[in-house]
């Protein structure tokens, strides 16, 4: 086992949680990274886990929090840009500068967390911004391990609960017909992945796309979810030109409920490409959605139009 600690920064996100508790399964001390560090509840006295307070856009954070370590995960994401904080800032320059220090400092192990469809030429910010995140990490350090998951869904997720929530209204709106297809991954399949990829062996290929066993369309995920629940609700296609129109119109709210990226990204299918890593290259059999949506997604009865639950 590696003798220095794996910083795993965002370690308190989505994602970033899962990864430090299957780091500290594997037998790893972990350094979690956050704006606003703190420990799992599952933590007890004497563990191995030490939270660190960073910012990634502070040199001096960055390499506090590297000091002395073994391995790194950069698992900070940005969704929505406000005016403190935008794409570049975060997936571009803070992805940069994470890669360059950890190698500046001897860093032996660096998995940058991107996502599949990851494009520099895309017409969507947050894609784009992603695109040149993973350049910017190469060039930073060769030997770095880009990990691009499809969809990521788990317990307490924003993509199924959103989804649930949708099927809440009168009529579900759908993006086009509802063609896109998706690869819904299971966090704790991609959590494991980063663990077998810091693992003593270095694996052979750089660049992995990792997505559930299910290629589903956006509409079939809905049909799903609504089946799951016990809801019964008409699907409404809408065109992608009224999506964009609807993105715009609330763009100006804090925290707006749907962005120009978001529209973008769900006119392209977001599955597992060609000659790229696996979960197959690493030994992993990931959940189907099918199996994994009950204990994601705890059904609350019956809901249908009419009904007095």
């Amino acid at each position: 086992m590696a003798k220095g600690p794996i910083t795993v920064f965002g370690g308190t996100g989505f994602l970033g949680r899962h990864v430090v508790q299957e780091l500290f399964d594997a037998g790893h001390a972990v350094r979690i990274a956050a704006r606003r560090p703190a420990l799992p509840e599952w933590a007890e006295p004497g563990d191995p886990l030490e939270p660190m307070s960073i910012d990634i856009r502070s040199e001096s954070d960055v390499s506090r929090a590297l000091e002395g370590a073994c391995g790194a995960v950069n698992a900070v994401s940005l969704y929505v840009e406000h005016r403190r904080l935008s794409f570049d800032q975060v997936h571009v320059e803070g992805a940069g500068r994470l890669a360059r220090l950890a190698r500046t400092q001897g860093v032996t192990s660096f998995v940058q967390l991107s996502g599949i469809g990851a494009d520099t030429s895309s017409r969507s910010r947050y894609v784009k911004a992603r695109g040149r995140g993973e350049s910017a990490v190469i060039d930073a350090f060769p030997k770095a391990v880009i990990l691009r998951p499809s969809v990521m869904f788990g317990p307490d997720d924003a993509f199924l609960s959103r989804l649930a929530d949708l099927t809440r209204l009168p009529v579900i709106p759908l993006f086009g017909q509802g063609e896109t297809k998706l690869q819904p991954v299971h966090v704790v399949d991609v959590a494991r992945a980063i663990v077998c990829l810091m693992g003593a062996t270095p694996p052979e290929r750089r660049l992995f796309e990792l997505g559930g066993l299910e290629i589903l369309s956006y509409r079939e995920i809905l049909e799903l979810i609504m089946a799951h629940l016990e809801r019964e609700r008409r699907l409404l296609p809408v065109p992608f030109p009224l999506w964009q129109l609807a993105a715009l119109l609330v763009s100006p709210l804090p925290g707006p409920p749907l962005t120009r990226d978001q529209v973008i990204m769900m006119t392209e299918d977001n599955t597992v490409g060609e000659g790229v890593g696996t979960f197959a290259d690493l030994g992993i059999l990931p959940r189907s959605l099918h199996d994994a949506l009950p204990a994601c997604l705890p059904a609350q009865g019956s809901d249908r139009p009419g009904s007095r639950h």
